[in-house]
């Protein structure tokens, strides 16, 4: 597969990339940066030198020219080797140093200074569709998920199968986060039930058998190694009683489908609903991250039950998304974006289905799902171009 540009754009100064496994960060950044010295920590003997002696990196530093750039893969692996960066950006000789990570944990468990100030942080996303284009599709989307590892393979279910075990050795087992890999994989298992809806730890903790002090540690995992996040429920100027509980999703709709297990008892229907709704979650959190206009993302509820999927609010806009996994709509699919829209009649609500046709009901546009995801681009309003 040819390489795909990504709408990241390059920071001026030194940055984080932090974004899960599988997203592209090694690939985008040799791309941008051709010259670069590179150190991977994957590599077990690069991991062997850097790990032994920190200051080898310094060293190889001040063998190059000024205005070099070093690409340090996997950072995470080896911590110390952050204080090295801070004494040789403070020197200002105009090297340039891109540090990505798939993990931020282990650089807070071990209390190194995370160059604030001095280095960005910055992440990166799935392919969102308008990156793909022509390639992108719906239905492929849905089922497998937007990762670059996975739309580049010739057998992505494959790819899929093994995702979850390939975090689990590598990332849980290696660097020592939990003691009981057992339970850990069944949690996995448990919280692929909870995507898309408001999370009950207790709950989890009853399916998978594991006490609930362990399973809120190990949503914390999830989120640290980028594989899950939360979104707050919106309360600004609440005219209503809203619910406080935070909706959880896992970042890739393909991950999620991988995980979740399937059975006589579930609805084909039901598990295509929260994907697309995860689905449209990763394109807004990506849309904000590359847009840098510091819109945030959140959902509405009220104690009666009256949700909208997603706001978003920010400087430079105020929407109201409601996802829907159906091939029609009416007026009763409306309820939540009206009941938002006369709180807040500043906002523009939006519907999105999966039709073929644009239509306008109670004056609230109603777009094929699709239509939406490939023209939503960074720097660009949510609803421009609808």
């Amino acid at each position: 597969m040819e390489f795909i540009d990504r709408f990241f754009k390059d920071p001026e100064d030194s940055f984080f990339l932090f974004g899960p496994r599988g997203a592209g960060k090694s690939t985008l950044v040799q791309h941008r940066f051709k010259d670069a010295q590179r150190i991977d920590l994957l590599s077990p003997e690069e991991f062997r030198i850097y790990s032994a002696r920190p200051e080898r990196l310094e060293e190889r530093v001040r063998a190059c020219l000024d205005n070099q750039v070093f690409i340090i893969d996997e950072v995470q692996k080896v911590p110390e080797l952050l204080s090295v960066v801070h004494r040789l950006i403070e020197e200002k000789r105009g090297w340039k140093f891109v540090l990505t990570g798939s993990s931020a944990r282990k650089l807070k468990r071990t209390g190194v200074d995370l160059l604030a100030g001095r280095v960005l942080l910055r992440t990166i996303h799935p392919f969102i569709a308008a990156e793909l284009g022509e390639r992108f599709d719906l239905e492929k989307a849905l089922a497998y998920g937007l990762l670059p590892i996975v739309v580049a393979a010739q057998n992505p279910s494959d790819v899929l199968q093994t995702y979850a075990a390939l975090y689990v050795r590598e990332e849980v087992q290696m660097e020592g986060l939990v003691r009981n890999i057992g339970n850990f994989s069944r949690f996995l298992e448990a919280i692929s039930f909870s995507h898309g809806g408001m999370l009950n730890l207790s709950q989890v903790s009853r399916d998978c058998q594991v006490e609930r002090k362990v399973v809120e540690g190990y949503v914390g995992i999830l989120e640290d190694l980028l594989l899950a996040f939360r979104i707050p429920v919106f309360t600004k100027r609440a005219k209503r009683a809203v619910t406080i509980h935070p909706k959880f999703y896992l970042f890739d709709a393909g991950v999620y489908r991988s995980l979740r297990p399937t059975g006589p008892l579930d609805r084909p229907e039901e598990i295509y609903g929260l994907a697309a709704e995860g689905l449209v979650a990763q394109h807004l959190r990506a849309w904000i991250a590359y847009s840098g206009d510091h819109c945030k993302l959140y959902y509405w509820r009220t104690r009666s039950g009256v949700e909208v999927d997603f706001v978003i609010y920010g400087p430079n806009g105020f929407w109201a998304i409601e996802v829907k996994n159906s091939t029609r709509v009416d007026k009763k699919n409306l309820r939540g974006l009206l009941s938002f829209r006369e709180d807040y009649p500043e906002c523009t609500p939006l519907l999105l289905y999966r039709g073929k046709e644009r239509l306008k009901i109670c004056n609230i546009l109603c777009v094929p799902c699709d239509e939406f995801l490939c023209q939503l681009q960074p720097e660009r309003g949510v609803d421009k171009g609808l």
